[in-house]
């Protein structure tokens, strides 16, 4: 079985942010899932559609939907990578982490 690292930010930070002060647990669960496929894939950008996101973590698309926004509006998602049907591209940011 593979490990998952999460920045202590993400536990420590982001849950409560999103889950209590935003209320959108959802939004959290969707940010977890993206960060785990990067993961996997070693990248920051990961191309899965929304079709899958919502299965594999078991919320409706348009909750998956609502959460993209939110997380774009957040500065979680990059607003610039716009995904299409034909390449659902995302690009998942790490503001807390400096270049």
């Amino acid at each position: 079985m593979e490990r998952l690292s999460l920045d202590g930010y993400v536990v420590d930070i982001l849950m409560p942010d999103l889950v209590g002060h935003d209320r959108r647990p959802a939004t959290f669960i969707v940010y977890l899932f993206l960060l785990r496929q990067a993961a996997k894939g070693r990248r920051d950008e990961v191309s899965v559609s929304l079709q899958t996101i919502a299965t594999r973590t078991g919320l409706s698309k348009s909750t998956v939907q609502a959460a993209f926004r939110h997380l774009r509006r957040r500065r979680l998602l990059d607003p610039a990578v716009k995904a299409t049907v034909t390449d659902p591209a995302r690009r998942i940011l790490r503001p807390w982490i400096r270049a």
